[in-house]
């Protein structure tokens, strides 16, 4: 019965080797395959590459750079006054009728004075026309009510806020 044990671990040795043999076959044609193989570049992948090592700012140098450098600061500044509401007019009227302070001030909402002499006119000579342009600017919460910076419009300027003030102030004196 011994020999019967070395004759089937031989051939079980032998089988074991053959497919160690093939396993490693399969696996270099396998790399042999991937080589050959071109895979197209993924446009997300490239596109945050460039976006990583893209410099961080610009060189300005010389009279070309100072041209370049002034046509930015123009560009820059054209985007400030792009979202500056009424187009940077400072017309207190138009601001008052057209922007969100008619909707309170006309009607007293909220404890917000009205254009009348009890209204705006006692809070200016009370507290003067400059606190109320602090006030209209920084925003005000009251016993009565709460006054949001720049009318609840962020986006108006403090000379569009101040020409809103006096423009109220005028027309309680009417």
């Amino acid at each position: 019965m011994r020999t019967h044990d070395l004759a089937f671990l031989k051939r079980f040795s032998m089988v074991i080797a053959f497919l160690v043999l093939v396993a490693l076959g399969l696996i270099l044609f396998a790399h042999h395959l991937n080589n050959k193989v071109v895979y197209p570049a993924d446009p997300v992948v490239e596109q945050n590459m460039k976006d990583r090592i893209a410099p961080v700012g610009a060189v300005y140098a010389g009279a070309t750079g100072a041209a370049a450098q002034a046509a930015a600061a123009a560009a820059a500044t054209a985007a400030l006054t792009a979202n500056v509401p009424f187009e940077g007019r400072t017309d207190g009227a138009e601001i008052f009728n057209n922007g969100p302070c008619t909707g309170c001030h006309t009607a007293g909402v909220g404890g917000a004075p009205k254009l009348d002499a009890a209204g705006i006119g006692a809070r200016a000579a009370q507290q003067g026309v400059e606190e109320l342009i602090k006030k209209a600017i920084e925003g005000f919460t009251g016993s009565a009510g709460v006054m949001p910076a720049k009318g609840g419009n962020p986006a108006l300027t403090d000379d569009q806020m101040k020409a809103v003030v006096e423009y109220m102030v005028a027309q309680s004196k009417k």
